[in-house]
């Protein structure tokens, strides 16, 4: 178990979104903690509240219909919610990147690469710019184009002086994404939270993004939030993963431990849903997403959950730690079954 205190510590996070049909409760007492060079994988079926953990991290949440209902996030020991906007974004923006996952829809299409990259190495931390300043046309001889010249080389993109030329509908997928990841290391971040960046990627691109990230990580000593369904991605990425369902962590470990031994029945079921190669027969999970107004008692996956016991209907688990680095938040454990089931090494394997 690590003894250092983490860059970021999410404490019982609850987030509600305001409906007309009343409020959907999305997140109900989040927690998760990365520590400093650490890759955190954050997992789970689409709809499960992984967008919006990374979205209350950087404060981008549309509030209102949002709102945050408890909880504390705090990021090298200040806790975020609690700082007055200007505060917040400040440190953010000094401190933090994001990586989205559609690239085509977050370059602007009508704008070259460079005007884009140059845009924000200039007012990258600034409160304030004024109009004349901002419509000002780039100058490829100032130190913001050999800054964006820098970071294209950074990512490996080839003949860097061309694509800053370009516009991004003229730029492969693989291209664009590499693009935005140069442009999250504007300001030499300590933090980068990835939503997803690999998943309108084909195979082989994917797996270069993947190396890059990776590389990106060991060099500039990132902390990484890896939001992704993909546990083939998370086992090639991540240090740690926590599980995700409804809502709620059910399940965090190292990577390794979490994939060869699950104790959870959903990370069991995500785990047999991925097709093998050996030709093994899987199998998907019954059921899908709870409604978020009206969602179950106790434990949001005892509807879909074959092994469900009665209390899992009544009473809402609680992260047990079964060894130092890994929890499971399951009624169907106590401290002495879930000691048995580790020796006994599960034989699920992703």
């Amino acid at each position: 178990m690590r003894t250092d205190e983490p860059i970021l510590r999410i404490e019982d996070l609850a987030v509600y979104f305001k409906t007309i049909d009343g409020d959907a409760k999305v997140l109900d007492g989040v927690d998760i903690s990365i520590h400093k060079g650490e890759v955190v994988a954050l997992v789970g079926e689409t709809g499960c509240g992984k967008s919006v953990t990374g979205k209350t991290i950087l404060g981008s949440l549309p509030i209102p219909p949002a709102k945050i209902v408890r909880g504390r996030c705090f990021f090298k020991g200040k806790d975020l919610l609690s700082l007055d906007k200007d505060e917040r974004r400040e440190i953010i923006s000094n401190n933090i990147s994001y990586v989205p996952q559609d690239p085509m829809t977050s370059l602007n299409p009508v704008f070259t690469i460079g005007e884009q990259m140059l845009a924000l190495i200039r007012w990258h931390g600034k409160k304030r710019a004024g109009l004349r300043a901002f419509l000002g046309r780039y100058n490829k001889r100032d130190d913001s184009w050999g800054k964006a010249i820098e970071l294209l080389n950074k990512v490996k993109i080839p003949s860097p002086e061309m694509i800053l030329n370009r516009y991004p509908v003229e730029l492969s997928g693989g291209m664009r994404q590499r693009v935005l990841i140069a442009m999250s290391l504007i300001g030499n971040p300590s933090l980068l939270i990835a939503d997803e960046p690999t998943t309108a990627l084909d195979v082989t691109i994917q797996k270069g993004i993947i190396e890059l990230i990776k590389e990106k990580v060991e060099e500039e000593n990132l902390s990484v939030l890896y939001i992704t369904h993909n546990l083939g991605v998370a086992r090639k990425l991540s240090d740690r993963i926590y599980v995700m369902y409804a809502g709620n962590i059910v399940e965090t470990a190292k990577t390794s431990e979490l994939l060869d031994s699950p104790l959870h029945p959903y990370t069991q079921g995500l785990i047999k849903s991925i097709p093998k190669l050996t030709g093994e027969e899987f199998r998907g999970i019954d059921g899908r997403i709870p409604d978020y107004i009206y969602p179950p008692s106790g434990c949001r996956f005892h509807p879909r959950c074959d092994r469900a016991i009665e209390k899992c209907s009544m009473e809402k688990p609680k992260l047990l730690r079964i060894k130092d680095s890994h929890s499971v938040a399951c009624h169907i454990y106590s401290y002495k079954e879930v000691t048995s089931v580790i020796d006994e090494r599960s034989d699920i394997t992703g």
